[in-house]
């Protein structure tokens, strides 16, 4: 199975894109960064973009490939942070290497992740729709009311990690954090792209049909259910390694729906869309914190929500549809790449019949003028009708 969903399609320039954007971005970073031009600040907030950019491309695979709803996805991410930053700070005694202590605390804190995402998944699937969202719901808001009461987690004043923090002196956190998006897009992808791939699409459009054609439905339902908490676990560890002390109240059902409005707003089953729509509501996060400090902060949500409102109606509204389309990428780019032909170009054309432009459209009636003499009269049928 796993080859099935490593091996790639035929290889497409579109397919990459979004690869090459990140990879570029990064290295565009890691310059400034060594040039002293990267504040700590946005340093963090590149911490902030990544690991929500894994929260919004996990959901999606639930929600918009899925098409299941799922309002639990925090409680995951409860989890890695927790457990995954605990093994971590135990290990920070034996190993130095604060990069490696956070590799094998992300596989820990993922597979942990993974492991209550079965154990919930496992009755859970069996509902849909408001009810799944309800139990899912319901887990998250347990799952951090129980490492809240915990004392190995320093109960409600939160899990201290000031050991395992990453500071200037280590290794840029946000390196390794883009390095696993990479990572989680060339999964997700290949995934979307594969024969499991297009039966999680197929269950997602008509069950039933998926069922009658054979497809296992309560596998792949569990399959993508633990594939999403495993990654939401390892967003969690960084988010662990990121902040302390780690606060049971960041992990809120709010935090859930925030993510859940990323999915969203970036389009059902659009990986790039969660990329884009995860940096977006980020990056407008960090701006109301910072540009609206002390009583003025409680004007946070109701500008928040605004935004949020407006990016909706201008998705959705016929009468912007115009505007959208001028606005869209790939228009754009088809206006940069296209190539005015010229009457004298076709003399040198190679002759195939995709390039030549034609005056008549191919869905029109052709038409032949016959000479006065030479008009086609169809043979009269033998006797019997034959």
């Amino acid at each position: 199975m796993i080859k099935s969903i490593l091996k790639s399609d035929d290889f497409k320039i579109k397919n990459c894109i979004n690869y090459m954007v990140i990879a570029a971005a990064l290295v565009v970073l890691v310059v400034l960064y060594n040039a002293g031009e990267l504040k700590a600040s946005y340093a963090n907030l590149l911490v902030q973009i990544g690991y929500s950019i894994i929260l919004a491309v996990s959901l999606n695979l639930v929600v918009g490939f899925l098409g299941e709803l799922s309002l639990g996805h925090a409680g995951f991410m409860c989890v890695g942070a927790y457990l995954g930053t605990f093994i971590s700070m135990q290990l920070s005694d034996v190993i130095e290497s604060k990069v490696i202590c956070l590799l094998i605390s992300m596989l820990c804190g993922g597979l942990l992740a993974a492991i209550f995402g079965f154990l919930v998944g496992l009755p859970a699937l069996r509902l849909k729709g408001d009810y799944l969202a309800i139990v899912t719901l319901a887990f998250g808001e347990i799952v951090r009311t129980v490492f809240k009461n915990l004392p190995w987690f320093g109960k409600a004043m939160g899990l201290t990690t000031g050991a395992v923090k990453f500071t200037k002196k280590d290794t840029p956190l946000f390196i390794i954090v883009f390095i696993t998006v990479l990572v989680v897009l060339f999964f997700v992808q290949n995934l979307v792209r594969s024969k499991h791939g297009r039966a999680i699409t197929a269950i997602r459009d008509n069950e039933i049909a998926a069922k009658a054609m054979g497809i296992n439905v309560t596998f792949y339902k569990l399959f993508v259910f633990v594939i999403a908490a495993f990654f939401a676990g390892v967003a969690g560890v960084f988010y662990g390694h990121y902040t302390t002390p780690v606060m049971y109240t960041f992990f809120s059902y709010n935090y859930s729906i925030e993510i859940l409005v990323m999915v969203v707003l970036g389009g059902m089953g659009s990986i790039n869309g969660s990329i884009i729509a995860a940096t977006l509501i980020t990056v407008i996060n960090y701006i109301l914190q910072k540009e609206l400090p002390g009583e003025l902060a409680a004007l946070k949500f109701l500008i928040y929500a605004l935004i949020l409102i407006g990016i909706v109606i201008f998705n959705n509204a016929p009468k912007l549809s115009p505007i959208k389309e001028r606005l869209s990428l790939k228009v754009l780019i088809a206006k940069l790449t296209s190539k005015n032909r010229k009457p004298e170009d076709i003399l040198n054309d190679p002759a195939h019949w995709d390039k030549i432009p034609t005056k008549i459209a191919m869905d029109e009636v052709l038409s032949t003028d016959l000479q006065p003499g030479n008009e086609y009269v169809p043979d009269k049928p033998a006797k019997g009708g034959k």
